[in-house]
């Protein structure tokens, strides 16, 4: 069996070497190169689409890395506090480094409100799932028991991001709250449509302060060391939330 000419491999850098000045004037290129005898439009064209995949991937690189550091600092921050949470411990159990974190973020606190946002969306899209796919007429209730609920009382590094940092942010200037209040708005909005009330506005200040009221009372709870006492506790909430929002 007779075969042509064996054509060598080439990589999307040596190729991108081949087609540079530098190379054209290396004299240690074998005679063909030199002629460019080989380097067609085909080879041309696979060079520009690594080319451009290679470029692409550290932009989508970069920002999984930012919404990994996001999505950890979320629970890290709501779980032990922003005195609690070191960037350098953080970024080590991500497998990252201290250094990287400021390709990311300005700053600690610049982290602090990106966590925060995220941790208020995800659990308002929590909530409001919780509500949507309760029984007719029984949203109300499903919303006041989900966030009572004992499991959630125990988790404050995934549960409501108000209850665990709502004492912080008074300490944090205002792009912190800013964020805050921002989420807080819109969530309220969203579940207003299953409170009582005469009006849109008089339902979406029932929602806020319902809210608000909810988050203290489950820092509370979570106070009570005794567990009995904690679901107890955890019930009168219930109770008493459920019937004060009807009024």
């Amino acid at each position: 069996m007779v075969h042509g000419p064996r054509l060598p491999y080439f990589s999307s850098t040596s190729l991108l070497q081949l087609d540079s000045p530098g190379h054209r004037r290396n004299q240690s290129v074998s005679m063909s190169w030199r002629q460019g005898d080989l380097l067609t439009k085909a080879h041309k064209m696979i060079n520009i689409i690594l080319w451009s995949q290679s470029m692409r991937y550290p932009a989508e690189h970069k920002q999984e890395t930012r919404e990994r550091i996001v999505q950890a600092a979320a629970r890290r921050f709501r779980s032990r506090g922003n005195k609690g949470t070191v960037i350098g411990d953080l970024m080590r159990d991500l497998h990252l480094t201290h250094g990287g974190f400021y390709r990311h973020f300005d700053s600690k606190e610049d982290l602090f409100a990106a966590a925060l946002e995220h941790s208020l969306e995800q659990f308002a899209s929590k909530v409001l799932s919780t509500v949507e796919n309760a029984p007719q007429g029984s949203q109300l209730k499903a919303l006041i028991d989900s966030y009572f609920d004992v499991e959630h009382c125990e988790d404050a590094a995934g549960g409501c991001p108000v209850a665990a940092l709502a004492t912080e942010l008074t300490r944090h200037p205002p792009k912190a709250r800013a964020a805050f209040l921002r989420v807080l708005k819109n969530h309220a909005k969203r579940v207003a449509k299953y409170i009582p009330g005469a009006t849109e506005e008089a339902r979406e200040r029932k929602a806020r302060v319902l809210f608000s009221g909810m988050a203290g009372t489950l820092t509370l709870a979570r106070v009570i060391v005794d567990k009995q006492d904690r679901r107890r506790f955890l019930d009168d909430a219930k109770k008493f939330y459920f019937d004060a929002v009807r009024q």
